[in-house]
């Protein structure tokens, strides 16, 4: 067991886990929590897989930004906790057995995959090739991008700032 093989295991359980507390949590900003330690469990991925360029995305833009817009968005938002009802354990035990298959199926499905022979060099400046490709052949769909999310967040507050503007009056 090399130690790349065990940060991958440390990596992909963490991921998974975080994951999977995300979805069984209760409230909100604890299911974002659990958010963004999956995403920085994918972004330790990306390390080991050489993609360093990605991992730094993965930190800045989902770790970062995208939990920070979540964030004002639980609290621009009248939230109202109420507590549905828990999951029978019947089906508890077939979403276990259907996550369990699923597993499976994978494992069988790339235990004797040939790729072929790989390629060694892939990972040598491709932060500069991504960085070439990106500001000079793609520069505007780029700047597109970053016009259309700050669009989004502006017109996110206008909406809110309406309905806590329509419940001051009712009241």
């Amino acid at each position: 067991m090399t130690g790349e093989f065990l940060a991958f295991l440390v990596l992909a359980l963490s991921a998974i886990g975080g994951g999977i507390l995300m979805l069984n949590l209760q409230k909100v900003v604890h299911m974002v929590v659990a958010l963004v330690f999956t995403f920085i469990s994918i972004a330790g991925l990306y390390v080991l897989l050489h993609a360093e360029f990605l991992a730094a995305v993965q930190v800045l833009i989902y770790s970062g930004a995208i939990t920070i817009l979540m964030l004002f968005g639980i609290m621009l938002t009248n939230h109202n906790a109420t507590n549905e009802k828990k999951i029978s354990m019947g089906r508890n035990i077939i979403i276990l057995l259907g996550i369990i298959g699923f597993g499976l199926a994978i494992y069988f499905g790339i235990y004797d995959l040939e790729l072929g022979e790989q390629a060694t060099d892939l990972h040598v400046d491709n932060t500069e090739k991504i960085g070439l490709a990106l500001y000079s052949k793609f520069v505007i769909p780029f700047e597109l991008m970053s016009v259309v999310l700050l669009v989004a967040l502006v017109g996110a507050i206008v909406l809110a700032k309406k309905d806590k503007e329509e419940e001051a009056n009712e009241e």
